[in-house]
């Protein structure tokens, strides 16, 4: 058996990581567990799956915990497709107002409602009755990390991003069509102040040429960029404004929503030199 055939075989084997009402003291379970796939989540989650399809969900199991005070807590932990999709989708739910804990890859616990990714992983807590529960949902959180398997850490394409000018926790996952458009399959986007930019990682270098003359096509009028990766355009585009795609061995990067004012050379020159 190959390494990743193990590997695989491994990870197929290995128990789903429920979570436990048992987990914290003073909490029981009420009902039964609850457990869905991508066939059967529609009927839990109703229109809100597609969010979670969107991001390779494969499986989720539930439980509801009640204490002798009638709190309720709805735990639910998904297994997405990747760790990066994991913390793609926790970024995508998170509250923007309030700000990212440092649990797992990224985690929040507010008054009625804690969330948090590791590895694969994805697990929400919804509190009832209407009031503060946060030191309730610590407790979980603080007890449930450490059961979910994988790395607790940030996708790598996040330091890809230059710092100097990178909207605070702007770094998103994109699951499909970047842009909006379809040849970008999936990806991450920054916000700064010039335009947002953008990185696709493509298979193969020879499918990022191919994904790189797709765009070219798609922006008439687009020109030549030389000394930035190893090709790279200029355009402008009714949507997306004024921008430099460009392409560095596998992955296709750049910067869109320029003004007409702005330059997104000085940007799109710092992203070429952060990826490897």
């Amino acid at each position: 058996m190959t390494l990743l055939a193990a590997l695989l075989a491994a990870q197929a084997a290995a128990p789903f990581p429920a979570p436990d009402c048992s987990a914290v003291r003073g909490w029981t379970q009420q009902g039964e567990t609850r457990r869905y796939d991508p066939e059967t989540l529609f009927d839990y989650m109703n229109g809100n799956s597609e969010g979670y399809f969107a991001y390779g969900f494969t499986l989720m199991e539930g439980v509801t915990c009640v204490n002798a005070a009638g709190d309720q807590l709805v735990i639910d932990v998904s297994e997405m497709g990747d760790p990066d999709r994991a913390w793609g989708f926790f970024v995508t739910n998170r509250d923007q107002r309030s700000p990212v804990e440092p649990i797992g890859s990224g985690g929040q616990v507010l008054p009625r409602r804690s969330t948090f990714a590791k590895g694969r992983h994805y697990l929400e807590i919804a509190a009832s009755p209407d009031k503060d529960h946060r030191a309730s949902l610590r407790a979980f959180v603080t007890a449930l990390e450490p059961r979910l398997p994988g790395p607790a850490a940030v996708p790598a394409a996040v330091a890809w991003f230059p710092a100097e000018g990178l909207a605070p926790e702007s770094v998103r996952l994109v699951p499909e069509s970047v842009l909006g458009l379809r040849v970008l399959k999936s990806g991450f986007m920054g916000q700064y102040a010039v335009g947002r930019a953008f990185v696709v990682p493509e298979a193969t270098a020879a499918a990022a040429t191919g994904t790189m003359e797709t765009l070219r096509n798609r922006f008439p009028g687009a020109s030549a960029v030389a000394g930035l990766g190893d090709e790279a355009f200029a355009a402008q585009d009714q949507y997306l404004g004024r921008l430099v795609v460009f392409r560095k061995g596998s992955r296709v990067a750049g910067v869109v929503n320029v003004a007409p004012d702005g330059d997104a050379t000085p940007l799109a020159k710092a992203l070429a030199r952060q990826l490897p």
